[in-house]
């Protein structure tokens, strides 16, 4: 783990309460008992508040913990061999952090925060214990493997198939459900990545970016201020993606 975040608040301070997290239905498997609940609070660690710019872990730092989004955001990248920056995923409070690095104990790519965030931190070493104790949470953790490998897949049908127009649609689209599922507002949200960023992340230059939110304004579909996004017609974004596999909201 990267040594910017070793620092802890006080644990009496900021007890974790998982049952009471807004979160805990993308976090926790919903059968828990109040027994197993409470052995996972006692597990999980609140970081101190992670800055804007600030790495969470990079690639190459051993694998530790796994890290669950409490606010704010980041994003996930890896350096090609030409150190250009591939941008593999943009967090949202509730997703799960850190597990490209189960495999080899080591993580492969970076995570760096796009706004002031606070993670959830839960040793890997306690989880594994809790999850050959616990069926629930053992078969909880697989699904959210599973859905990455899901997500991954999809992300190459939208590189792979889509147009310049469907990629920046159906990540808009994505995008909105993701923060639907997360209790915000569908339609009314600001975009924490710089558009360069989102431009890598889809495969597009960033002109091409510009371009399509011009002519999405232009088409009445969105409303654009700087960062701040309003869908105007949700479901005309969606036709745009309709004979391509949307990919699925996390």
């Amino acid at each position: 783990m990267s040594a910017h975040i070793h620092k802890i608040f006080d644990r009496k301070a900021l007890k974790v309460s998982c049952s009471n997290c807004t979160l805990s239905e993308l976090c926790l498997p919903h059968n828990l008992d109040q027994s197993e609940i409470s052995q996972l609070e006692d597990a999980v660690d609140i970081k101190r508040p992670i800055q804007k710019g600030e790495h969470l872990y990079s690639a190459g730092d051993p694998f530790e913990s796994l890290f669950a989004v409490r606010s704010g955001s980041f994003k996930t990248y890896l350096l090609t061999p030409e150190g250009d920056e591939q941008i593999t995923g943009f967090n949202l409070p509730g997703d799960l952090l850190g597990l490209d690095g189960v495999d080899t104990g080591a993580h492969t790519v970076s995570a760096i925060a796009l706004e002031t965030t606070t993670v959830c931190e839960l040793p890997y070493a306690q989880l594994d214990t809790l999850c050959s104790q616990i069926s629930g949470l053992r078969l909880h953790m697989m699904r959210i493997a599973s859905r990455e490998i899901s997500d991954d897949h999809n992300m190459l049908l939208l590189l792979g198939k889509m147009t310049a127009e469907e990629r920046l649609a159906s990540f808009l689209y994505s995008l909105s459900s993701r923060l639907k599922k997360r209790g915000y507002s569908a339609t009314d949200f600001n975009l924490t990545m710089p558009r360069h960023d989102l431009a890598k992340y889809l495969g597009l230059a960033v002109e091409t970016i510009s371009r399509l939110f011009s002519r999405f304004q232009e088409d009445g579909l969105l409303r654009v201020n700087r960062r701040n996004i309003h869908i105007v017609d949700l479901q005309r974004l969606q036709t745009i993606i309709t004979h391509t596999s949307c990919p699925k909201p996390s």
